[in-house]
């Protein structure tokens, strides 16, 4: 899979565990509904670490924490009150996780919804990423993944071994291209062949999803 070619007119790149990713879910998702088309949707699963370190807190209270400076931990919490603002304007929750979360299986769960139910792929993103940033789900636990895609009505037989077979080798081979092809964070959008990083370009890719009609838009972040 090349990670900059799709059928579909935009790809969209989301990792559950980013904030920014989660305040992007709904303004595309109904970008897609309102353009009458469906979106490639893709997981870009970050590894935090080998750019902004680690931590772990414990209510609260930082316990651990290993290759982070004073300004990288103020860059970090900027970041989650910028993503709060744009949160807490579609009434969702956003709390600090309290350890980097590994969100491989989650995001494979997005490629097998991809596969077996595309319909029902907003369920699924409505269902696992909200309950998340609660801090209500434990996106590591294979069984609350599986219990997450069943109650968003997609069937389960046969998630497990796609989870350590097929949906690893997508997902593996994905995240082998992303640096090379200049995909770096989410959300990434793809518009013909083009990566575009950060929901502020949705007013762009709904002029040219539109037919480019008039001049193009400003890049910036709508209210929602």
């Amino acid at each position: 899979m090349d990670v900059l070619s799709s059928e579909a007119p935009l790809i969209v790149y989301i990792d559950v565990k980013s904030p920014y990713a989660l305040v992007a879910i709904g303004p595309t998702l109904a970008l897609e509904a309102e353009l009458s088309m469906q979106f490639d949707w893709r997981p870009l699963t970050l590894d935090i670490p080998s750019y902004l370190g680690s931590a772990q807190k414990k209510h609260g209270e930082v316990v651990a924490s290993q290759g982070r400076s004073e300004r990288t931990w103020r860059a970090i919490k900027y970041s989650y009150a910028d993503a709060r603002r744009y949160a807490e304007r579609q009434g969702l929750i956003l709390k600090g996780t309290e350890k980097i979360w590994n969100s491989e299986f989650a995001n494979i769960a997005i490629l097998w919804t991809c596969r077996e139910a595309r319909d029902r792929l907003p369920d699924f993103l409505n269902i696992v990423f909200p309950r998340f940033w609660r801090r209500e789900l434990d996106i590591e636990d294979v069984s609350v993944v599986e219990a997450c895609l069943s109650e968003a009505g997609i069937a389960t037989n046969g998630f497990a071994e796609f989870l350590h077979d097929q949906g690893r080798k997508t997902h593996d081979q994905m995240q082998m291209q992303f640096h090379a092809k200049g995909i770096y964070g989410v959300p990434t959008y793809v518009l013909d062949g083009e990566p575009l990083h950060g929901r502020e370009h949705i007013p762009l890719i709904r002029w040219a999803l539109s037919g480019r009609q008039g001049a193009a838009p400003d890049i910036a972040y709508e209210i929602a």
